[in-house]
């Protein structure tokens, strides 16, 4: 079976490589997006057809009928028909007028089973896809190791530390090949570190202020967060500046949480329930400087993360989203992709204290080019609330695992990681 993979910036373009190449009838094995855009493996609708059972074949016709494929609709007789062998001895002979030919009508044509692919077949192409691809990923990561055996070990470590395959092979792919193993560690961070948004004292929301709502799913701390961002603007700016609204109405305690804080600060706390019940409360608060909204947490899966976002979607509030450090990658890239959108300011980066290692959720807030804002490390309001510092964050991203930790990748595992992550292209190129 000729398999074809076909690599465009969008569907459409990809769609129209595969019908220029393989005609309209080709038959698409698979399609995924990636790097480059998106991915389709096809394959001739003639290849395929070698895979089905042959189309139902019509009988032979008798000698004295004449089948004619040309046309759907009933053919004529042939004016000089070729003579009628008999069949028997004893029948009597035939007139000495011819007899009128009887003709078949052209069968109709059978439905085309080639593009109707069975679910056997399917899995046996994709397991012997992924077959392929290990055992040439698991080639060019030997190569790899032997070409560039300090690369080669950067990328390791940073997969045990918990950076994203992706992230790693973009952020090495100029790495200098002449740089020793301590050296290319620091040329790493340095990458990391230009490619993370961060902001700086300069562009502190505190200083700045606006009208501002934490999100983000439930555990995270976002009234605690929202406390903190309060409290350091009233160091600076006064209480009469500062304001709090809750949208948590419905877990018991969250809104008298909130309120002993406001008590606490010397600054009015506001329930609201809908968007127009939001909108009237923000205009008789538009003389503040700051005012923070806390919202109920939502699983990223909850139909609820819409609505809450069109809450805010007037134009007057900009949200900040909370990422849980302790959090796996892939529920951190499921959480930006929920909360995302244009009034997406920013991300606050919490549970610092309670993470083993910060480059899962680096990785996500780079990929994802999030800025981010503060980062929490505690319960103690406000001291546990910081800028970003890069040296830091980047330090705890990248810290080795020990070689006794369970977790550590050993030999063979690297190259299964980037197999599985994006075929043979072990080191920033392209699938072969």
């Amino acid at each position: 079976m000729n398999v074809r993979k076909f690599v465009a910036a969008s569907a459409r373009d990809a769609l129209r490589k595969v019908k220029e190449l393989l005609g309209p009838d080709a038959i698409i094995l698979s399609n995924r997006a990636t790097a480059d855009g998106v991915e389709i493996m096809a394959v001739p609708a003639s290849d395929m057809e070698m895979m089905v059972p042959p189309e139902t074949r019509e009988p032979a016709p008798d000698e004295d009928y004449v089948v004619r494929l040309s046309r759907p609709s009933l053919a004529r007789a042939s004016a000089a028909p070729p003579p009628v062998a008999r069949a028997r001895g004893d029948l009597p002979p035939l007139a000495s007028r011819p007899m009128p030919r009887i003709e078949r009508p052209a069968p109709a044509a059978a439905p085309r089973q080639a593009e109707i692919v069975p679910a056997g077949v399917m899995d046996e192409i994709r397991s012997l896809r992924r077959l392929v691809e290990q055992h040439l990923a698991g080639f060019a990561w030997g190569e790899a190791a032997r070409s560039e055996p300090v690369k080669t070990e950067i990328l390791r470590q940073m997969l045990d530390a918990g950076f994203s395959p992706q992230l790693a092979r973009e952020l090495l792919a100029g790495l200098p090949r002449e740089l020793g193993a301590a050296k290319a560690l620091g040329w790493a961070k340095a990458a990391a570190d230009r490619a993370l948004p961060a902001i700086d004292g300069e562009n502190d929301v505190i200083d700045h202020g606006g009208v501002y709502a934490l999100v983000g799913p439930t555990g995270v701390g976002k009234t605690t967060t929202t406390a903190k961002l309060a409290a350091r603007c009233v160091l600076r700016h006064g209480a009469s500046k500062v304001a709090l609204i809750t949208t948590d109405g419905y877990r018991i305690g969250a809104h008298e949480q909130l309120r002993i804080y406001g008590r606490i600060l010397g600054v009015p706390v506001y329930l609201v329930k809908d968007a127009e019940d939001l909108r009237q409360t923000l205009m008789g608060l538009a003389h503040k400087h700051m005012v923070l909204i806390d919202t109920i947490g939502m699983s990223q899966r909850d139909r609820m993360v819409e609505e809450q976002i069109a809450m805010f979607g007037h134009g007057m509030v900009k949200r900040l989203l909370l990422l849980a450090a302790t959090a796996r990658g892939d529920t951190l890239d499921d959480v930006v992709r929920v909360y995302s959108g244009p009034d997406l300011a920013g991300c606050i980066l919490s549970k610092v204290d309670e993470a083993t290692g910060l480059a899962a959720s680096l990785d996500v807030i780079i990929r994802h080019r999030l800025t981010l804002h503060y980062v929490s490390n505690g319960q103690r309001v406000p001291e546990d609330l910081h800028l970003p510092k890069r040296n830091y964050l980047l330090d705890r991203a990248f810290k080795d695992l020990p070689e006794s930790s369970p977790h550590r990748l050993g030999e063979i595992e690297p190259r299964l990681v980037m197999a599985s992550a994006s075929g043979v292209a072990a080191f920033g190129g392209h699938r072969a």
